[in-house]
């Protein structure tokens, strides 16, 4: 390299200092669920979703959290916007919490389990790392129902690598303190604890 094309160089860097100093180790979590991830009934700055943000400032974790969780989305739903938002927000991880609404309709928990592949695939395409949240339903959907249901995770996560996360409202569905009257989303005071526990669930696979 000649003296002169060093010094060109250097003025660049010296120019540009965002060439020097940009942050490459920037990463994105995008939260993409239904309901319970898009704080049903809750103020914007009480769900949960906003309860991580601050327990991941408070940890010093450089991991910006963004939320595209949409109240009533399926599985089918959440397939058909996944690209675009994938595209445009470029997340490092990606947790996938969906299911719940396509058990409400009673859909085949075989269209549940494609639609769930084919999420991960095109996150898979885009170098994301998908944690799956396992779902739960109550067993008033029988328990016929209800196994194959609750099946599908676990059988995906292991189809394709993927870590499967706790159902983060198992300390909190039967306790009704802390759910709304409708007996399915959490309260106020619920959300608070499902980001410690949805933390605890993560922190290990985020380093």
């Amino acid at each position: 390299m000649t003296k002169q094309i060093k010094i060109i160089i250097t003025v660049l860097l010296f120019c540009n200092p965002l060439i020097v100093f940009a942050n490459t180790d920037f990463r994105t979590l995008l939260i993409y669920g239904d309901s319970i991830s898009a704080g049903y009934g809750m103020e914007p700055n009480k769900q949960w979703a906003e309860n991580l943000k601050l327990i991941f400032n408070e940890k010093n974790l450089d991991i910006e959290i963004v939320n595209r969780s949409v109240s009533g989305e399926t599985t089918g739903g959440g397939l058909s916007r996944i690209k675009p938002i994938l595209e445009k927000l470029q997340p490092k991880y990606l947790l996938l919490e969906l299911g719940g609404n396509d058990a409400l309709r009673g859909y085949p928990p075989s269209r549940i389990l494609n639609n769930l592949k084919a999420i991960i695939e095109i996150a898979k395409e885009n170098q994301v790392k998908v944690f799956l949240m396992q779902i739960k339903i109550l067993p008033n959907y029988g328990k016929r129902y209800q196994e194959q249901f609750e099946s599908i995770f676990p059988k995906v996560a292991k189809e394709n690598d993927i870590i499967l996360l706790p159902f983060m409202l198992n300390d909190i569905a039967l306790n009704k303190a802390l759910m709304l009257p409708d007996g399915i989303h959490p309260n106020a005071d619920a959300q608070p604890l499902i980001a410690e526990y949805v933390f605890k669930s993560l922190e290990p696979h985020l380093q």
